[in-house]
């Protein structure tokens, strides 16, 4: 009888450490805590996790194959900054499901969550405010924007749809759309009165306005992004 080997396979436990080093690395990346062309040091990160460095490696290539890091001559694992069209591209499918959330929520958004949208909208408005004028003792991302969307998926009741909104969130670091509100007053008040008629859209019943005014508003933060990676993606590897 001719006996067979089976290839030993990574324990359930380990692949669980993988995932969980991975979420950990990417909640980094997302708050900017690692910003975009950083180096990511294996050992670093696992004395920081207190880990070894075999879940750390594992996770960093997950991470790269989702494309939010990627390796570099001479530098090894960095965060990814992201081409200007892939932003673009992104969020032309993103200004179109956020355009379906809204419309779902029309009918279904409470009052409650009418306010809490108003509220939110005020909150991160004067957190990017305070942030440009330096202010000391706010973080720069608050997740004021996010709350302020993550409010509508609710209300829309389509957690498939939810999960695509997601998705596509999950592919740039989410700091960046505070960065770009603090550091462009014009943009920021244009933002604020965006959200604005968005919420004056549910609370009104407008399914076609709240349609149309959420995908335009995507379509300008997507645009606005765009800028902020093109102004810095020839100078975040130098010097």
């Amino acid at each position: 009888m001719t006996s067979t080997t089976t290839p030993p396979s990574v324990p359930a436990s380990g692949n669980a450490l993988v995932d969980e080093t991975a979420s950990r690395i990417r909640a980094l990346i997302m708050s900017g805590e690692i910003p975009i062309g950083a180096q990511l040091r294996q050992a670093e990160l696992a004395q920081s996790f207190g880990v070894s460095r075999t879940p750390v490696r594992e996770a960093l290539r997950q991470l790269q194959v989702g494309g939010l890091i990627e390796v570099v001559p001479n530098r090894g694992a960095v965060v990814r900054v992201p081409a200007p069209w892939e932003v673009r591209e992104a969020y032309e499918v993103r200004a179109e499901l956020e355009a379906l959330a809204a419309e779902r929520a029309v009918s279904r958004v409470t009052d409650d969550e009418i306010a809490q949208l108003r509220v939110v909208n005020d909150e991160m408005y004067q957190r990017s405010l305070a942030q440009a004028e330096g202010r000391d003792g706010l973080p720069a991302q608050g997740g004021e924007n996010d709350r302020f969307h993550t409010l509508i998926y609710t209300a829309s009741a389509n957690l498939r749809l939810t999960r695509a909104i997601n998705e596509i969130n999950e592919t740039f670091p989410r700091n960046v759309s505070a960065l770009v509100l603090q550091n462009d007053p014009r943009h920021r008040d244009e933002n604020y009165r965006e959200h604005g008629r968005i919420v004056e859209a549910l609370a009104n019943g407008d399914t076609a306005a709240a349609r149309a005014e959420m995908r335009a508003h995507v379509i300008s933060a997507g645009e606005q992004i765009a800028h902020w990676y093109e102004r810095r993606s020839s100078t975040v590897f130098t010097g």
